[in-house]
């Protein structure tokens, strides 16, 4: 990757689309330390990530990858990772934005409900729910979704992402995605090609951009 410039600012959200390979996910990738810059920096609150430690550093970060990351135990317990003094009450609320609270309460167990290993036991969109919601149990100053929103229906999207307002209001929030829907709505939307920015603006700006207008074009194709 290089010329990558962007900034967010807390109550902003910056979403960042682009074909497979672009590198759209390693820019998730070097802000959560998984990997470093050669050259440049990735600045959190003004300071190079590299000047952090790895905990206090993701301490600050929501993050949700693409693919789901569950533990064995409970679902109480997989929600309690991203703030372990959290309480039922912080839980259920979490669930709710996540649009998970209905799944969890049909379950008789509920909170307590048993999580195989990987979360095999769900299907794969009450994973990313119950992974989002542990995001937002983190009160975090940022939060990553890396195309995190893939494996939910449409409707189901909508509404999730509608409900994150309130939480995600003074903070910084990055989103990842393959849909257009799910991000034509954010403040900055940055396209990549080929690891570089083709263009950065609004919906309505971008679709000037070609690379763009062919994204939305073929999901309006793929739609009908």
């Amino acid at each position: 990757m290089q010329n990558i410039n962007f900034q967010v600012g807390p109550g902003q959200t910056l979403a960042i689309i682009g074909g497979t390979g672009s590198g759209k996910s390693t820019i998730a990738n070097l802000i959560m330390r998984f990997s470093d810059v050669t050259s440049g920096s990735v600045k959190v609150h003004d300071h190079d990530v590299r000047t952090y430690s790895l905990d206090n550093l993701r301490e600050l970060i929501g993050y949700v990858p693409q693919k789901a990351n569950l533990f064995t135990g409970t679902i109480r317990e997989n929600l309690l990772y991203g703030n372990p003094n959290a309480t039922d009450d912080d839980l259920w609320y979490a669930l709710r934005i996540a649009q998970a609270d209905d799944f969890v309460r049909g379950l008789p167990e509920g909170l307590d409900a048993h999580v195989s290993q990987g979360g095999n036991n769900f299907s794969g969109g009450q994973k990313q729910r119950l992974s989002i919601a542990r995001a937002i149990v983190k009160h975090a100053n940022i939060y990553i979704f890396d195309d995190s929103f893939s494996a939910l229906d449409y409707t189901t999207d909508r509404k999730l992402r509608a409900a994150l307002k309130d939480v995600t209001a003074e903070a910084a929030t990055i989103i990842i995605a393959q849909r257009v829907s799910t991000i034509r709505n954010a403040d900055i939307i940055i396209v990549l090609d080929k690891g570089e920015i083709s263009g950065m603006g609004t919906h309505d700006e971008l679709m000037a951009n070609d690379i763009y207008r062919e994204i939305v074009e073929s999901q309006i194709k793929e739609a009908e």
